[in-house]
């Protein structure tokens, strides 16, 4: 049974970010996933996504990473699309929210996105060192990260789509520049969009197999999972 499960708002600067928040009874730790640029919290693939993390024991943190008016292109500020820097700091900012909130201020947490967000989460797992889990991308981009990579102290998964050879390279490459912990898995059968059946199931069992490893080697370093600052 669902403990939590509810639309959010979310504060990151100048802007308010819209979120949908499930914290299942017994979350063993949060996952926010960014999306915005190249993915939609309301498309049937990050329902999907979501629904199986719940199953796994994860809360979820669905957030978007660009204002109503950002999304509809109206925003007087321009467009903020390909920002990562931007978008890396509103990533941040979801997840000092979820280190305030009662209900999920205690748990770990875990970055994870797509495409352009998968930039702005290793942007924000640089920016995080002492604060997040861990990593974890799929289709990614992380050519758009730029030296954040080398910057990068959390652990960090790739996934890679076997039917993608030039986005395998580029998680390859980008894993060799990151000094923590990394490593690049294959979905056989995925392309780029990870859209072919299956293919998301195999992503969430590898990542959830992933974060499950994190928070066992944080257990046995007796690390506190709470709150740092």
């Amino acid at each position: 049974m669902l403990m939590i499960s509810e639309m959010v708002s979310v504060p990151a600067g100048r802007v308010t970010l819209g979120g949908d928040l499930v914290v299942p009874a017994q979350a063993r730790a949060m996952i926010l996933i960014a999306h915005g640029t190249d993915s939609s919290r309301r498309s049937p693939g990050s329902r999907s996504v979501t629904a199986a993390l719940h199953r796994a024991g994860f809360g979820t943190l669905a957030l978007d990473l660009l204002s109503e008016a950002e999304d509809r292109g109206v925003s007087p500020d321009g467009d903020q699309r390909f920002d990562v820097r931007l978008l890396g700091r509103r990533t941040a900012a979801g997840s000092d929210w979820l280190k305030a909130q009662p209900e999920t201020r205690g748990l770990p947490i875990a970055l994870f996105g797509t495409g352009v967000e998968s930039a702005a989460v290793l942007e924000a797992a640089a920016e995080l060192p002492d604060e997040a889990l861990t990593a974890v991308v799929w289709g990614a981009r992380p050519d758009l990260a730029g030296d954040a990579l080398r910057r990068i102290r959390v652990p960090v998964l790739f996934l890679a789509g076997g039917r993608d050879p030039g986005m395998l390279r580029l998680d390859q490459q980008a894993a060799e520049q990151i000094p923590a912990v990394s490593a690049v898995r294959v979905v056989q059968d995925a392309g780029p969009l990870f859209d072919e059946p299956g293919s998301l199931d195999e992503m969430v069992a590898l990542a959830t197999a992933w974060c499950d490893e994190r928070l066992r080697t944080m257990a046995a370093a007796g690390t506190d999972p709470g709150p740092v600052r």
